[in-house]
C-alpha cells in the first residue's frame, strides 16, 4: 500500500445527510450468533506487475479471517479503494449486497455510475465473497444461488507475432503472399493452442495492421482491409474446424458502415462471435450493426453495472453479452446482469484479463448462472500466471469450480512479492 491517505477526506463518524446504508443507519446491529458477528477492520491493496497491473484487494476482520479479491486494472483504482475503506470498516462483511449499494451511494459524487469508481467497488465486492464464504464455510458460488455446472469452459485469447507485421498497400503477388502470412501465423497458433494446450475455445484480434490503412483516425475500413481480416478468419476457422469455437475481437475500432460490411463479409465462416466492432457509447449504432448481420455480435466489457448493460439487451444490440466481472460491479452484479440477459435468452461470455484470483471468481459466477457460455483467459503467454496462487487453475481448457470455502484460491505471497509493481508494497497482515 502506498502512503496515499484518502481516509482523511472525511470523518466516517460525521453526520451524513444523503441516503445512508451503513449498519448503524439501517439498524442492523443485532447479534447474529453462530460466529457471524464479525466486523471489517481494514482494506488493503497490492498491485502485481502481470501482463496487466492486477489490483489485488484484501479485506480484514476482527475474527482473523481475510478475504481476497481483485479489481480490474487501471490508474486510480488502488486510490479509490483506499478512499472507500472507511465506509466498510466496522461493517459486517456478510451483508455483501448492502455494502455494495452503500459504496455506490457514498461515492456517487466520484462517479459510481461507471469507470474507476465501479472498478474499485468491484474489487472490494469480490473480496467480500471470498470472506463471507470462509466465514460461512461454503464456496462462493453457493452465495450466488448454487451451481449449474462443476467446471467452466475457458476461451483463450490468442496472439501470433507475425500478425502485427504491416505489409505494403499493393497488389504485387509477392506482397499479397506476405500478407497471407498474417493469416497463416494465426492459424498455426490456433492449432497449437488446441493441440498442445487443450483449449477448445479461442479468440483472435482482427484490429491488427493490414498495410492497407490510409487514415487511422476515421474508423473506415477499405475493401483490402476487410479482405485482410476475412483471410485471418478463414485461415483460423478452417484450420481448427470443429475442434474449437473461435471468436474475433475488433476493440471498438470501426465506423458503423465498415462494421456492417465486415460482419457481412464474415457470415460465410463459422465465427463464434465478432466482438466490439463499433465504439461502445452509441447503443443505437451497436443495435443497427447487430441486427444487420447473421454474424453473432458481442459487446459489454466497457459498460458498467446492470444499468449500463440494460439497453444492450433491451434493444437487441448484442447476440452475446460480455461483462468483465472485476470491472462491471463484482460477482453479484454480474449475476444480476446474467439474470437480465436470461430474460432475453442471451448467453454470457465473460470478458476477463485478471490474475487467477479474478479469473476463479468469474468462474464461480459462471457456475451459478444458467446462461454462462465461457470465461476468458488472457495470460497464456505469461509463464508464472498460475503460480500466483497455490494449486492448478485451468486444466484442458476448463476451470474446475473450487469446493473450498470462499473463492477456493490461496495467494502465494512470495510470488506476489516477486512481481509487485515498482513502488508497491505487500499487504500488511493486519
Amino acid at each position: 500500500m502506498s502512503d496515499r491517505n484518502y481516509r482523511t477526506l472525511r470523518d466516517p463518524n460525521a453526520e451524513y445527510t444523503m441516503r445512508d446504508l451503513s449498519s448503524e443507519a439501517m439498524g442492523v446491529e443485532r447479534s447474529r450468533g453462530e460466529g457471524r458477528d464479525v466486523e471489517i477492520t481494514d482494506v488493503q491493496t497490492a498491485m502485481v506487475d502481470g501482463n496487466f497491473p492486477w489490483t489485488l484487494v484484501r479485506v480484514y476482520t476482527d475474527a482473523g479471517v481475510v478475504g481476497t479479491g481483485e479489481a480490474y486494472w487501471g490508474a486510480g483504482v488502488p486510490e479509490m479503494i483506499e478512499r472507500m475503506a472507511p465506509f466498510v470498516v466496522g461493517e459486517n462483511p456478510l451483508d455483501i449486497d448492502r455494502l455494495y449499494e452503500h459504496l455506490v451511494q457514498r461515492t456517487s459524487g466520484e462517479g459510481s455510475l461507471a469507470g474507476v469508481t465501479v472498478t474499485a467497488i468491484s474489487g472490494i465486492e469480490v473480496a467480500l465473497h471470498d470472506l463471507a464464504g470462509k466465514l460461512l464455510d461454503v464456496p462462493a458460488y453457493q452465495l450466488l444461488g448454487g451451481k449449474y455446472r462443476d467446471e467452466v469452459r475457458v476461451y483463450n485469447d490468442c496472439h501470433a507475432g507475425e500478425e502485427t507485421e504491416a505489409v505494403p498497400d499493393t497488389e504485387d503477388p509477392e506482397d499479397v503472399a506476405t500478407e497471407a502470412t498474417h493469416a497463416e501465423a494465426c492459424a498455426r497458433e490456433a492449432e497449437r493452442v488446441v493441440e498442445e494446450l487443450g483449449f477448445d475455445a479461442l479468440k483472435f484480434d482482427l484490429d491488427v495492421p493490414s498495410g492497407h490503412t490510409k487514415d487511422r483516425a476515421n474508423r473506415h475500413l477499405r475493401g483490402p482491409e476487410i479482405e485482410h481480416k476475412a483471410r485471418i478468419v478463414e485461415a483460423v476457422t478452417e484450420r481448427v474446424g470443429d475442434r474449437a469455437d473461435v471468436a474475433f475481437d475488433c476493440h471498438w475500432s470501426y465506423a458503423a458502415g465498415s462494421a456492417k460490411r465486415l460482419a457481412d463479409r464474415l457470415e460465410e465462416y463459422d465465427v463464434w462471435w465478432l466482438e466490439d466492432p463499433v465504439p461502445p457509447e452509441n447503443i443505437d449504432v451497436q443495435a443497427d450493426v447487430t441486427r444487420g448481420t447473421t454474424t453473432p455480435i458481442a459487446a459489454g466489457e466497457n459498460r458498467y453495472r446492470k444499468h449500463g448493460q440494460r439497453r444492450l439487451l433491451e434493444e437487441s444490440a448484442v447476440d452475446l453479452i460480455a461483462p468483465d466481472m472485476p470491472k462491471v460491479g463484482g460477482m453479484r452484479e454480474t449475476r444480476k446482469i446474467a439474470d437480465l440477459a436470461d430474460t432475453y435468452y442471451v448467453p454470457v461470455a465473460m470478458h476477463n484479463v485478471a490474475s487467477p484470483v479474478g479469473t476463479v471468481a468469474s468462474a464461480h459466477v459462471a457456475a451459478a448462472v444458467p446462461n454462462a457460455l465461457a470465461v476468458e483467459f488472457h495470460s497464456y503467454e505469461l509463464p508464472w500466471w498460475e503460480d500466483l496462487v497455490e494449486g492448478p487453475v485451468i486444466e484442458e481448457g476448463r476451470i474446475e469450480v473450487p469446493e473450498e470455502p470462499g473463492l477456493g484460491v490461496t495467494l502465494d505471497v512470495d510470488v506476489v512479492a516477486d512481481h509487485l509493481v515498482e513502488g508497491e508494497t505487500l499487504f500488511d497482515e493486519a
